[in-house]
């Protein structure tokens, strides 16, 4: 039997191959029918022609079917048809393949099919059309460049699928609107300006008419009001100190590969000390720049002024009839992209106020908190099943201007988590979250919200932000409860056994206990991670240290001898009077060698406990990454967390844990991640492990993951 399944399994894998290649084929022939037959169709040309391993430039008929000024003028109309389905050389096929692939793709994937042919045919004749005119008005008025070019021919169809990209960027939302379309001019400026191909100009041509037309060529399916797209300071930001990189990179490329650019050959023999010096402060003015640092921006400021005044320089050395050396062009075309930097900076001079030191105490004129602060807001106003780990001393508190809303967060790889809800009276989480988020630009960190309730995730979109649920709260309520029933047996059980092995519940001030009791307890706790041999997480996750906070509440299983067997802490949930209304389970150890079902007796006796003192709830706390069921319509990135999920389950046991809890029939509640825009994902991604394991290197994280891989 064993050797038949070793033996068919093989052959059960190849043959689903094909059938899984043909099932992907389907859903592109279906979903992308015209990008799919472009793509097939600039494959099948290569190979027929030759071009594909040979160069199409050398062969003598390429004259008759790529596009240019030479062709046009030869009567040749059909050239740009044939010569969007070629490539100049068989390296520019991977290019041509893959831009084309990803803009007309994805417009075809967001507008259709008959939309998408319209938009990519018409851009791809706007670029060469728009091209070859530039090049007739221009080519006999003694511009080098234009002159040059104009006998020059092309091929490819990179014209239209950046007519695509500019349509395309009309249905997206903000802020990913305005990336996509600073992205498209950059590049096409950059590359014009630098480079100054025949496909460059075709590329410009191609985005500047499309990107006015965006919205109209989108149709219905255009997102966001008409008109101006307005971008917040992060996005300056980001501008500034993307232009920033850019410019110093081209300048560094072309002075290593010149090319014939539309204001002279760029490069020389100079040993390009202007050159290393920019780059030098480029790379430590981007980083102040993105973080709003106000030193950076007059760093950049100063540097952006001395490239303009150089290219000035340069440009009146060869009015006054001076040699034109290519060190001059060179300079003289990074002036043009520096002045365009500098005008940016100026009028963008107030996203950059953030001070050197990061913070938000003094310094970010906003007044912080400390753990006592957060009790007498929690005695006040009342707080979540989270609220009381904002008191837990690893925290940084951002506090409001009038000083009646708080709210706990951790900072770590430029983000700043906060940490459950905002603390402070009713209806006031959406202004809290709005003076945090300001305060995080303020600081030049990005801001999130990490396992907030649904009212505050509303309260944060209300705001523009989007949200992703990654746990849920495990609630039991303790009004009329009875652990009677099939389904509360697995507890009965073990209250039952603990009983019979003279097992009993201490319900307990663990700071209170003497110290033996103490000593037990801490013996546990380090028995517990070392078993497990991974690091011990905090953030959301509380230890000792915190167990022995006396406003927590501890459950000890303690045999007839005295010996701890394990232990629960439960920490305070305060009410809208701030009153504690309910106790939220922290911590979860038991010995090894113990009793066996300690924790299913240690929190069905927690319960019975609670329930006595006339608690309303008891929640069992959510586990990271881990809820009920999947979810079909789920977004991209909640199904990148429930991959992660499943990934890490082996080493931390969060699917388990949520299992566990589903023991004692709670009813759960969505917990949430707030983030402004998806491009802060990475950064809070990093910010988040950081959070959960503060102490433990890359190294150790890598040897974690293949231990338990």
């Amino acid at each position: 039997m064993s050797s038949s399944r070793t033996f068919t399994e093989p052959v059960t894998g190849t043959a689903a191959a094909p059938a899984r290649v043909h099932a992907v084929a389907t859903v592109l022939l279906r979903r992308l029918p015209f990008t799919t037959g472009v793509l097939i169709a600039i494959i099948v040309a290569g190979i027929a022609t030759g071009t594909l391993w040979d160069a199409a430039s050398d062969r003598t008929w390429f004259g008759h079917v790529g596009y240019g000024l030479p062709a046009l003028a030869d009567g040749g109309w059909w050239t740009p048809v044939t010569g969007s389905f070629l490539a100049l050389t068989p390296v520019f096929y991977l290019p041509v393949l893959l831009s084309f692939a990803v803009f007309a793709g994805g417009a075809e994937w967001r507008l259709g099919t008959g939309r998408t042919v319209v938009i990519c045919g018409l851009g791809q004749l706007a670029g060469v059309l728009g091209a070859a005119l530039t090049l007739l008005v221009f080519r006999d008025t003694g511009w080098s460049w234009a002159h040059s070019l104009a006998a020059h021919v092309d091929a490819g169809f990179s014209a239209g699928a950046l007519a695509c990209a500019a349509a395309v960027s009309a249905t997206l939302r903000s802020p990913w609107r305005l990336r996509l379309r600073a992205g498209l001019w950059v590049y096409v400026g950059v590359s014009f300006l630098f480079l100054g191909g025949l496909a460059d100009l075709e590329h410009l041509w191609a985005v500047a008419i499309a990107l006015p037309l965006s919205r109209r060529l989108a149709g219905g399916h255009h997102v966001g009001p008409p008109g101006r797209v307005r971008a917040g300071r992060r996005e300056w930001r980001l501008f500034a100190a993307t232009g920033l990189t850019l410019i110093a990179v081209a300048e560094l490329v072309l002075w290593l590969f010149p090319a014939d650019s539309p204001l002279g050959t760029t490069g020389g023999d100079d040993t390009g000390w202007g050159i290393a010096v920019n780059i030098a402060f480029v790379a430590l003015l981007a980083n102040g720049l993105r973080g709003g640092r106000r030193v950076a921006w007059w760093g950049a400021v100063t540097l952006a002024a001395i490239n303009v005044l150089a290219g000035a320089v340069a440009v009146l050395g060869s009015a006054f009839g001076q040699e034109s050396t290519a060190e001059k062009v060179l300079t003289t075309t990074g002036a043009v992209l520096w002045a365009a930097e500098l005008v940016l900076l100026v009028l963008t001079r107030w996203a950059f106020r953030a001070p050197l030191r990061r913070g938000f105490g003094v310094s970010a004129g906003i007044g912080g908190a400390d753990a006592a602060v957060v009790r007498d807001l929690l005695g006040r106003h009342g707080g979540s099943t989270l609220s009381w780990m904002a008191t837990w001393p690893d925290n940084a508190h951002f506090r409001s201007q009038d000083g009646q809303s708080v709210l706990a967060y951790r900072r770590h790889a430029g983000v700043a988590v906060g940490l459950g809800d905002p603390i402070g009276p009713a209806g006031s989480a959406a202004g809290a979250v709005r003076a945090f988020a300001v305060a995080c630009e303020h600081a030049g960190v990005v801001p999130c919200l990490f396992s907030v309730t649904r009212p505050v995730a509303d309260a944060a979109a209300r705001l523009g932000w989007s949200r992703v649920q990654i746990a849920e709260d495990t609630l039991v309520d303790l009004e009329g409860l009875e652990l009677r029933g099939r389904k509360w047996q697995n507890v009965r059980s073990a209250l039952n056994r603990a009983a019979k092995e003279g097992m009993s519940y201490r319900h307990v001030v663990l700071a209170d206990e003497p110290w033996g009791v103490r000593s037990q307890v801490r013996a546990i706790c380090d028995e517990w991670v070392g078993d497990k041999g991974m690091p011990e997480m905090g953030f959301t996750l509380g230890g000792m240290e915190e167990a022995l906070d006396p406003a927590t509440r501890v459950g000890l299983a303690v045999d007839a001898d005295g010996s701890v067997h394990g232990v629960t802490s439960w920490l305070p949930v305060h009410g809208p009077g701030g009153e504690v209304h309910g106790w939220t389970l922290d911590l979860m150890r038991r010995r090894g060698d113990g009793f066996r079902p300690a924790m299913e007796f240690l929190i069905g006796a927690g319960v019975l406990a609670f329930q006595a003192e006339g608690m309303r709830f008891v929640s069992l706390s959510g586990a990271p990454l881990a809820r009920s069921g999947p979810d079909t319509e789920a977004a991209p990135v909640e199904r990148l967390l429930e991959v992660l999920s499943r990934e890490l389950e082996p080493v931390y046991g969060f699917r388990s844990l949520h299992s566990f809890k589903a023991k004692f029939n709670p009813r759960h509640e969505p917990m949430y991640l707030a983030y402004r825009d998806e491009g802060d994902l990475p950064r809070i991604g990093v910010a988040l492990t950081r959070a959960y394991l503060p102490d433990t290197s890359l190294r150790a994280l890598v040897k974690l993951a293949t231990t338990h891989a």
